[in-house]
């Protein structure tokens, strides 16, 4: 079964170890989350938690489908909503809560959630292409270059690297460290970075 919790990302710092070692820290608002909904294989074909992040402000800013989705399963609304898998022994029902307490430091979790979008980017930026030489006149410095043959295949391959859209999809960081946790101030210290701009909503999963 998989331990999951939706935090909300505050920014980096630093901290020390107990060697006197400088940590670069992700500082997540890890919850309190709620349990929403028990999804099991006999009702909707595969098991998971649906888990809620409790608002400060009580929900006020949920739309009327979620306000609807939360009083029909008797708890109270949340704005944002995400699905944890977990197997059939899972005793999980609505109302329950999921704290950072049960999270421990020196555990590895994997982290999920959307990269900063960078806007429509090109072929060096987005794939890393060298382009060409700066000097001589050779008029070729940062296009894609030749995309496909004329005669044969005349036509372009799926999947061929472009310039586009960069950025802004989901992105999964696995096995980075909980350094520290503060089960008061439900703040998990995660090693290094987590995808996403600071106020960004991630999912921190451990496996079992």
């Amino acid at each position: 079964m998989s331990k999951g919790i939706i935090g909300k990302k505050l920014g980096m710092t630093q901290i020390f170890n107990e060697q006197g070692q400088i940590v670069p820290v992700t500082v997540i608002q890890a919850g309190p989350c709620v349990v929403v909904q028990r999804k099991t294989s006999a009702k909707d074909g595969y098991e998971a938690v649906q888990i809620g992040f409790v608002d400060p402000n009580g929900g006020k800013r949920a739309s009327k489908a979620e306000k609807g989705h939360c009083e029909k399963l008797g708890v109270a609304p949340v704005r944002v909503l995400r699905e944890i898998k977990v197997d059939a022994a899972d005793a999980s029902k609505p109302g329950d809560s999921v704290l950072a307490s049960a999270f421990e430091a020196k555990t590895k979790v994997n982290v999920t959630g959307i990269s900063k979008g960078k806007g429509f980017a090109g072929v060096i930026k987005r794939h890393h292409f060298a382009g060409g030489r700066a000097t001589h006149g050779s008029m070729f410095h940062r296009a894609p270059g030749s995309i496909g043959g004329s005669s044969y295949p005349s036509r372009v391959f799926p999947g061929m690297r472009m310039a586009g859209h960069m950025g802004d999809a989901q992105v999964t960081v696995r096995n980075l460290e909980i350094a520290k946790v503060d089960a008061e101030n439900n703040l998990l210290l995660i090693k290094g970075a987590v995808p996403g701009p600071k106020g960004g909503y991630i999912v921190i999963k451990q496996e079992a």
